[in-house]
């Protein structure tokens, strides 16, 4: 039946999976991560002593800054199992996976980072977590500190928590290393709209997250990493805006509180100016309530206007990603 793992030698089915790796910045990085990927291409078995194999290495050229189409097509060449996908433009490393999801035809599909931070091999330990658990989705559990640094590390950390315990999302520790089943992996890439961040699009989809313990490896090959502070913020205000309408209750909580306040000081002014005979002031304090309440209003729209912004590029059929049939390097005149 289509869907179904096919047998292994020894009866026990055999799990395909596809690798999807978004790719910006792969030029030094690839070579090496496509080789220890194709170590998994023949059989294998987890830890655990189920059999699969790795039927195919996407890599999802994402407008790369380097060349790493040359990289990519030099590894296609190679090994039979890499497929180079090309995207029109840098849309994001959430949009490229997601168009690697959608071009995928494994069993389970697997979704790492080109800087080799992610050890293929720790595949067939997720897979295990997957089956013995019976969850669609299963995320790496890292044993150690990320190899980004204190100040990022520790922001990550805060956006996650944020994310768990303040906008009700109900995966909390995720990272782009990955596990997800076929059929769902690409039936998200396909109804995922633009700009939803890839987890909370999964979180719709599945019940229970599984998680497996692996180690973090040093980042490779990469002159500098490829997100800014400014696109790190954008990063974060993309997971609440996604994670539904919890900013916007927040901005009703914050009113309510605004308004409250609002009565209580004009309570103490009024209390004062009559039992106290004390003169009201007035100038520094109304400016100082004028300025507060403005800037939770602006505050306040700004936040609906972003949500309207979402509901009108999804209307407009605005696509989170293009595959196109080669990358912008190759465009130039024919001879």
């Amino acid at each position: 039946m289509k869907g179904e793992p096919l047998m292994s030698v020894d009866a026990r089915p055999m799990y395909e999976l596809s690798v999807v790796v978004p790719v910006y910045q792969g030029e030094h990085s690839l070579e090496a991560l496509a080789g220890e990927v194709s170590l998994l291409a023949s059989e294998q078995f987890t830890p655990a002593g189920r059999p699969f194999r790795v039927v195919e290495m996407i890599l999802v050229h994402d407008g790369a800054v380097d060349d790493s189409a040359k990289t990519m097509r030099t590894l296609a060449a190679r090994y039979g199992f890499v497929r180079p996908l090309w995207l029109s433009r840098n849309f994001g490393q959430h949009a490229a996976t997601l168009a690697g999801m959608a071009s995928s035809v494994g069993d389970w599909v697997v979704t790492i980072d080109e800087d080799g931070q992610h050890d293929p091999a720790d595949v067939g330990r997720l897979l295990d977590c997957a089956l013995e658990r019976q969850v669609r989705l299963v995320y790496a559990a890292p044993t150690n500190a990320p190899p980004h640094g204190n100040v990022r590390n520790a922001a990550s950390a805060t956006a996650k928590w944020i994310s768990s315990h303040l906008l009700g999302s109900p995966i909390g520790r995720f990272n782009s290393f990955r596990l997800i089943e076929g059929e769902v992996a690409r039936g998200v890439a396909a109804y995922c709209g633009a700009n939803v961040y890839i987890d909370i699009a999964l979180s719709w989809v599945v019940g229970e997250t599984g998680y497996g313990a692996v180690a973090l490896r040093e980042e490779r090959g990469r002159r500098r990493s490829g997100y800014t502070v400014r696109r790190l913020l954008h990063h974060f205000w993309q997971l609440a805006l996604t994670s539904g309408t919890v900013p916007l209750r927040l901005v009703s909580i914050v009113g309510v509180i605004a308004i409250v306040t609002a009565f209580v000081f004009s309570g103490i002014v009024i209390w004062q100016r009559v039992y106290r005979e004390i003169p009201v002031q007035g100038w520094a304090s109304t400016i100082t309530v004028i300025s507060l309440f403005a800037g939770i209003t602006l505050l306040a729209i700004g936040i609906i206007a972003e949500y309207l912004g979402i509901a009108v590029s999804m209307a407009m059929g605005k696509p989170p990603y293009l595959i196109v049939s080669r990358p912008r390097q190759d465009i130039g005149p024919r001879h």
